[in-house]
């Protein structure tokens, strides 16, 4: 009977293994992928042979990067955008989230906005009305409406919310008893025990924000002003072979536009790949603490 239960936990933990390193490959090998397609030649590109190694391997596609103003300028505005969006969105969050923890005879309205909230998270105005917003306020063609187009994160501002309910209400009272007031043992105490939860949501904001490119193509009505996906999006290139000078014909039989636009794709997950370990630690606490409510 032991011996039976022994085999059938076993096969239990092989299968779920199993899953786990079928999930594992469905995440990395795209972006093998996708390196592969950026280091191999565009003969064998052109050819269907690349997999998951590099054929004919050639860094031409990332010598061509280099040359490519409006790349760079791109990732400049993407990086500009989650950074003004990462500290608004956690100022607003922490500021908003300290009131909605209280109970509703410490805040009276604590509910109803919370219910406000949500129905803005659920209902949108469309994205018309959204557009003549942004446009009244100025907020077309700059970084500021970039970050600010998604407005409050609700999801985010609820987790922080939850998790700052959990924080012992002893702490508050020692800190106004020594005569601390709102803001500072909202700085003090409450931030300071938050670190996994702004972590968590810290790691939302950037990844959302990093891949958003719909706002970019809405809110930019010259190319100079997108950012770095809307950028990607926008890489269908019509070239007029009439024009070219000697040297673009030789540029063009070393390049092809799969490696170079695979090259261009592999450089935007970068910043991601090198944030998201940073943050991972955190994550499974911020998202367990901030979304279960005592």
């Amino acid at each position: 009977m032991i011996e039976s239960k022994s085999i059938h936990l076993k096969l239990i933990r092989f299968l779920i293994y199993t899953l786990l390193i079928i999930l594992v490959l469905s995440c990395f090998l795209p972006l093998l992928y996708t390196l592969a397609v950026s280091l191999s030649a565009k003969s064998a590109v052109a050819a269907g042979k690349v997999a998951f190694w590099p054929v004919d391997f050639t860094t031409y596609s990332y010598h061509e990067i280099m040359k490519d103003v409006r790349f760079f300028g791109a990732f400049w505005t993407s990086i500009k955008r989650v950074v003004v969006a990462m500290v608004l969105s956690l100022m607003t969050m922490i500021s908003a989230a300290y009131p909605l923890s209280k109970t509703k005879h410490e805040f009276a309205a604590r509910n109803y906005i919370l219910w406000l909230l949500v129905f803005c998270m659920i209902f949108s105005g469309g994205l018309i009305p959204w557009y003549i917003v942004m446009k009244t306020y100025k907020f077309t063609n700059n970084v500021f409406g970039l970050a600010l187009g998604g407005g409050i994160p609700v999801f985010n501002l609820i987790l922080v919310v939850n998790f700052f309910q959990t924080v012992p209400a002893e702490l508050e009272e020692a800190a106004k008893v020594d005569g601390a007031g709102p803001w500072y043992v909202l700085f003090r105490v409450f931030v300071p025990l938050s670190k996994p939860v702004l972590a968590t949501v810290t790691l939302f904001t950037i990844v959302g924000h990093w891949n958003e490119f719909f706002q970019g193509l809405v809110l930019s009505s010259n190319a100079e002003h997108y950012p770095l996906q809307t950028y990607i999006k926008q890489l269908i290139v019509v070239i007029d072979t009439s024009k070219m000078t000697e040297d673009q014909y030789k540029t063009m039989e070393l390049l092809s536009n799969t490696s170079l636009n695979a090259a261009k794709i592999f450089i935007s997950m970068i910043p991601i790949l090198c944030i998201y370990p940073l943050l991972q630690r955190y994550f499974v606490t911020g998202i367990m603490l901030g979304g279960v409510k005592e």
